[in-house]
């Protein structure tokens, strides 16, 4: 093929080129790490690899006075971003803000109030399983102390005796003088009698009737004597579990066992040793309700010398506990008279405590503690 000489047309690009020798190239930039990268910049130069060589290519040849072009920089494995110098991480990331940010903690906030409510449910419930299965117990259980003795600051004198060693003059006697409808009634007390009782007690007048068997003994087990709405409250609500767990016979058992009959005495076992030197399945009608009539005053009576009850204290207040005996010797009376044994066998305890074989727990010996008691008094 022949040449074609060159004109002006082929020969441009020879004129653009420059006369001048071409700069020559720049050291490539020493890269700083000691210090985070300027605001608004979402890129640094990161560190050389372990050979030694930039991360950059040569810079390109540029036209004089002009800065030289850097390629930019490819993506390394790991991210697109090139990793934190040594020693320095990047900096914590700012919460976001915002709509989100106030969803997301209203969010979890009634999450957090569920997970306590169901936490208390839980709480509530185990305490109810408990206090169902303490409540059960007393069907076959005396219970070694009371919370009525517990917070007795002298002591407590107390010995269990099985019911049916127990004279019947008593039982008839606390039946008549403290729940005369326990053996016909279904449940721990009427609810239209415990609304007057609450009545009553809100406007600050006396009681209309006074507590059932069943919820004395529910106060007595495991309450104080606190006179307040609320410990009235969960008075009525253990004699009602209570009644229904428990039937009648071991409801009056429960009560004559653990009643306070003195400073420090509980029970008709200690009591009957105490008072009259008999025990519990020989004392006579007087004698029972003598004993009956403390049990709504109990804390100012002693043992007078040779037996009997004195109530000349040191306290004082001896003349209530008399006022409540003598309130006693002018009610029950006329109902042994009229009803004789009927309640207690209705209650579901037959027969007489004479008639009843020996036992162990049978009360025919004093408690060593009342004999002890009595020796330190001086009224043997």
């Amino acid at each position: 093929m022949a040449s074609v000489p060159p004109d002006s047309r082929t020969t441009r690009w020879f004129r653009r080129q420059p006369t001048e020798p071409l700069p020559q190239e720049q050291p490539a930039r020493r890269l700083r790490f000691d210090r985070p990268p300027p605001a608004g910049n979402d890129w640094y130069d990161a560190p050389p690899p372990a050979g030694g060589q930039p991360p950059y290519g040569p810079p390109t040849r540029t036209w004089p006075g002009e800065e030289p072009q850097r390629p930019y920089p490819t993506a390394r494995p790991g991210g697109p971003f090139p990793p934190a110098p040594p020693g320095r991480p990047y900096p914590p990331a700012e919460p976001e803000q915002g709509r989100r940010g106030r969803r997301g903690f209203r969010d979890r906030a009634p999450r957090r109030r569920r997970g306590l409510l169901r936490r208390v449910v839980r709480v509530l419930a185990v305490l109810g399983v408990v206090q169902a299965l303490l409540v059960l117990s007393l069907r076959w259980v005396d219970p070694p102390t009371t919370a009525f003795m517990v917070a007795n600051p002298d002591g407590a004198i107390q010995e269990s005796v099985p019911v049916e060693h127990v004279s019947r003059n008593f039982l008839a006697a606390v039946i008549a003088h403290e729940d005369a409808a326990l053996p016909y009634r279904s449940g721990a007390f009427e609810w239209d009698a415990l609304w007057g009782r609450a009545t009553a007690h809100l406007s600050g007048e006396d009681d209309p009737s006074g507590s059932t068997i069943p919820q004395q003994v529910a106060k007595n087990v495991f309450l104080n004597q606190e006179l307040s709405a609320w410990r009235k409250a969960l008075e009525a609500g253990l004699s009602v579990e209570l009644a229904a767990f428990v039937d009648d016979r071991r409801m009056l058992e429960l009560y004559v066992n653990y009643a306070q009959f003195g400073p420090t005495i509980y029970g008709v076992c200690a009591a009957g040793w105490y008072y009259f030197d008999s025990p519990p399945a020989e004392l006579s009608a007087a004698e029972a309700v003598q004993l009956v009539g403390l049990l709504p005053s109990p804390g100012h009576v002693q043992r007078a010398p040779g037996g009997g009850m004195d109530f000349e204290v040191d306290d004082g207040m001896g003349w209530l506990s008399r006022s409540h005996v003598v309130n006693a010797q002018n009610r029950v009376p006329r109902h042994l008279d009229r009803l004789g044994f009927t309640p207690v066998e209705d209650a579901g305890v037959t027969g007489l405590a004479s008639e009843q074989e020996p036992s162990s727990d049978d009360c025919t010996t004093p408690p060593q503690e009342i004999t002890e008691l009595i020796v330190a008094e001086g009224t043997a």
